[in-house]
């Protein structure tokens, strides 16, 4: 006895209509025992969504490796060292970030309803070789 012989379902089609459906198509060279409903792959499809928490770890990281050593850093330190109120010069500083942070949010909400996320990616690319060649003709070419 064939192995293909007995009558053979997948996914709730009999082997008729997958024979009728393999001998229709000019794409498939597949046997009704190797038959699968191929499912289209969108090439749009949302990604999958990551977990908060991963979200949270990956931002926190990423903002407070750029945060250390930068000019506001320095700027809460001088002027914590010449107000003599440092919690006060924290309160203001972290309302700040919390402020920046917001529009950056809400700014980053708006064009991903508008773009797609390769032009906001292609977008923010060529603002940083931007901002990188002036720096460089700062450095080297603008004494």
């Amino acid at each position: 006895m064939k192995l293909d012989s007995a009558p053979l379902e997948i996914s709730g089609i009999a082997q008729t209509e997958i024979e009728l459906e393999l001998k229709d198509s000019t794409d498939f060279n597949l046997t009704p025992a190797i038959a699968q409903r191929v499912q289209p792959v969108v090439a749009d499809s949302p990604p999958k969504q990551q977990s908060v928490l991963v979200v949270f770890g990956t931002t926190f990281v990423t903002i407070f490796l750029a945060e250390i050593g930068d000019k506001t850093q320095l700027s809460t330190l001088l002027m914590s060292a010449e107000s003599h109120s440092p919690w006060v010069v924290f309160i203001g500083s972290a309302a700040a970030l919390i402020t920046t942070s917001l529009l950056g949010v809400l700014l980053g909400s708006f064009m991903a309803s508008r773009l797609s996320p390769k032009t906001i990616e292609k977008s923010a690319g060529v603002m940083l070789l931007v901002i990188s060649l002036m720096l460089f003709w700062d450095v080297f070419i603008g004494h």
